[in-house]
């Protein structure tokens, strides 16, 4: 016998979608008040991150608008660590890549990896900040808000975390992840950040909350001094949005692409439940996941496959795609080896399963229950095996259409464009 069939999955998480992104930003700003007492000229330098964040563009764009409202003279840098191979070059085109370009933003765009030193925190760790940021008259952070995928706590991914490692360059990153394996990286951004923030030179940051649809929901601008305390907050609320496989547990998890505009680590791993540096099935409150496939490596992570140590098996499409160098130096970076380790690769999609479906614990294919997601951003519209149907469904989860076959080609893989099926994008909209 073979797999059961698959079967198009409707996942409902609520939409909470901004209808009008730009202006929404721009009247956040203006609320806040913040540059208002710069004075005209003044060089305002606004960091931007290497995430896929929604929309990242014309968020940054409303931001650069409402510094030349001012009179100020603002122009974006790259607040990243090791990303984009850890070159000045690579960050500016990891940058262009979202859309971000003097010619769309109307300012200059600049990019080093020199950075000052700002001395070192109550507990002693040595603080860094992009020299360009620091010798401007002000600081702006822009940054998506979410869950880290390597630890839990109060504060994780956000305007903090940009504040110590994006601004630390890779000099900061790599020092700050090495203290970091003792000291965990919680505290680590948390001591760092706070010094940054109070170093001065920051005026401020604007914090993007996402739903569970990867759609721009909330955008709120912070003073330095508020935003330890408001990321808190709105951290709670992002998790509350988070989107997740309601299903409890899973045989087989196969994921079409990973990289790093999807997740720091290439897919999240409090999607697919393992933990970066090992561990399986860490998160008690997420699916029990048995093993996972990862089919490619996504165009926009130019190469790094830092992440592909969580899957059990990858393509030979994947591997032949890898850039060992940007992969390298975010793994030292990060120091974690074992996020880049290959795991066993396959020559089709059909061996890959195959070969995966006798490390279950099943009898036979038709028992091995499976998904198979776009990617770890894209959870509301998957595909299930049937056999994952038959009893009662979770809550929020509903068929979309009919069990088809498995859509093997004759050289043994899947055909993506599966995932472009009417059924899929129809139970894709939000609701």
């Amino acid at each position: 016998m073979g797999f059961s069939p698959l079967v198009p999955v409707h996942q409902s998480f609520p939409s909470r979608a901004l209808k009008d992104v730009h202006a929404a930003v721009g009247e956040a700003l203006a609320d806040s008040r913040l540059g208002a007492a710069l004075k005209p000229g003044a060089r305002v330098a606004i960091a931007a991150g290497s995430r896929g964040i929604a929309n990242i563009a014309l968020i940054t764009r409303a931001v650069v608008d409402h510094f030349r409202r001012l009179g100020c003279r603002p122009f974006i840098f790259p607040a990243m660590g090791s990303h984009g191979g850890g070159t000045a070059a690579g960050q500016l085109d990891v940058l262009a890549h979202y859309g971000i370009t003097e010619a769309a933003m109307g300012c200059p765009v600049l990019s080093s990896l020199e950075v000052v030193d700002l001395g070192r925190t109550p507990d002693g760790l040595p603080v860094f900040m992009d020299r360009m940021a620091f010798e401007s008259d002000a600081v702006f952070l822009v940054n998506r808000v979410k869950w880290h995928t390597t630890f839990d706590a109060p504060i994780q991914s956000g305007l903090v975390k940009m504040a110590a490692i994006g601004l630390g360059k890779l000099q900061g990153a790599t020092h700050y992840h090495r203290y970091a394996v003792r000291l965990g990286l919680g505290p680590v951004i948390r001591s760092v950040g706070r010094h940054v923030l109070q170093s001065g030179k920051i005026l401020g940051g604007l914090a993007i909350l996402e739903d569970a649809h990867h759609a721009t929901a909330k955008v709120v601008a912070l003073p330095a001094a508020e935003i330890e305390a408001g990321e808190e907050k709105l951290l709670a609320e992002a998790l509350s949005w988070m989107p997740r496989i309601l299903f409890d547990s899973v045989d087989i998890l196969i994921v079409d692409e990973v990289g790093k505009h999807i997740s720091g680590v290439g897919m999240d791993s409090k999607v697919v439940n393992r933990h970066p540096y090992g561990g399986v099935n860490p998160w008690s409150w997420a699916p029990r996941i048995l093993r996972i496939y990862v089919r490619d490596l996504a165009p926009l992570s130019y190469g790094n496959a830092v992440g592909i140590g969580m899957a059990d098996m990858i393509s030979e499409r994947l591997f032949s795609k890898i850039d060992w160098h940007a992969t390298r130096v975010n793994a030292l970076a990060a120091s974690n080896t074992a996020a880049c380790r290959v795991p066993l690769r396959a020559q089709s999609d059909r061996e890959a399963l195959d070969t995966l479906a006798t490390l279950v614990g099943r009898d036979s294919l038709a028992d091995v229950t499976c998904v198979w997601i776009h990617n770890t951003l894209e959870l509301s519209r998957f595909l299930a095996t049937e056999n994952l149907l038959q009893a009662d469904l979770p809550a929020g989860v509903a068929r979309a259409g009919d069990a088809r076959p498995w859509p093997f080609d004759q050289t043994g893989n899947l055909d993506p464009s599966f995932f472009e099926s009417p059924q899929l994008h129809l139970a894709a909209q939000p609701v």
